[in-house]
């Protein structure tokens, strides 16, 4: 927020992270129409038609764009919600998981440091998941070499690696390094690891209705293409400029429901999730440093 009001201008004029590069064309193109409009407009043609002004009413088309907008966002919002969950989650079940169970041996104690990497793998698991992409280095530095042979053969990793912690968490119960309320705390723990992997998959699965789209398009195009006939009878040669300037606004906010409305991929207004597992790394890497009892 701080960088953004310093840099104002540089933030307004920046074209990465903007919707520009993939409203242009069809800016430009309402644009053209709008100097083709004019041109036969100062040929005699009869073009200048004001009445179109009440073709879509602006208070129609408006409250669409904001409902657009505003179901987009909150698809984000979710998303981003959901992912906060997943870290402060992630950490207090590894924190547990350190500080309750105890080691005797360099094998259990490995075991342990095994088990804590693989809950930041069920994250970046889960960031695999919801892009739909392949099984990758990332998730194979945290997993041991034969889980990842396993892995690659799994429809839903995610849920393969939750299970792996949750069998750990028994198997210390059965040995009697863990007590029956603290695995409770620790299951439900994990279940709320599950929740939010399924709550990212109502949203990614969960896609904006067909229908409304192709209708909101429609009357967006409609719109931009009846503005020329609306106002080259009053500023003539500036209609294209001025039909630019109206579509660059309304294609922008539709274009920004669009880019909004799946939180999870690599655009620049996407959630930084690979920025995400990194810090959850992090986080497990200094409390794999840190040696129960002392203090």
């Amino acid at each position: 927020m701080v960088t953004e009001r310093k840099h104002w201008f540089q933030t307004a004029f920046q074209i990465r992270g903007s919707v520009i590069p993939s409203i242009f064309g069809r800016t430009v193109l309402c644009g053209a129409f709008g100097v083709v409009i004019s041109a036969l407009f100062y040929l005699g043609k009869p073009v200048a038609m004001p009445s179109l002004a009440s073709l879509i009413p602006n208070i129609v088309l408006g409250l669409l764009l904001v409902f657009r907008t505003n179901t987009a966002y909150e698809r984000f919002w979710e998303g981003r919600k959901c992912w906060g969950t997943l870290i402060n989650t992630v950490r207090n079940l590894a924190r547990q998981i350190w500080l309750a169970i105890a080691v005797s041996t360099p094998e259990a104690r490995h075991e342990k440091i095994v088990v804590l990497r693989m809950l930041v793998a069920f994250c970046v698991a889960t960031k695999l998941h919801l892009r739909q992409e392949p099984l990758n280095d990332e998730l194979k530095a945290l997993v041991p070499p034969a889980k990842d042979d396993i892995l690659k053969t799994m429809h839903h990793p995610p849920l393969e690696i939750a299970f792996w912690i949750g069998d750990y968490l028994q198997q210390q119960h059965d040995h009697n390094h863990l007590n029956v309320y603290q695995l409770s705390a620790m299951h439900k723990l994990l279940d709320t690891l599950v929740d939010m992997l399924g709550a990212c998959e109502r949203i990614l699965k969960t896609p904006m209705p067909i229908a409304y789209a192709i209708h909101l398009k429609q009357l967006l195009l409609l719109y931009c293409l009846s503005l020329p006939f609306q106002m080259v009878g009053s500023v003539g040669w500036w209609t294209g400029p001025v039909v630019i300037l109206i579509s660059f606004t309304l294609f922008g906010i539709e274009e920004i429901g669009i880019e909004i409305e799946n939180p999870f991929g690599h655009d620049p207004n996407d959630l930084p999730l690979d920025a995400m597992c990194a810090t959850m790394l992090r986080n497990i890497e200094d409390l794999i440093t840190l040696t129960p009892g002392e203090g």
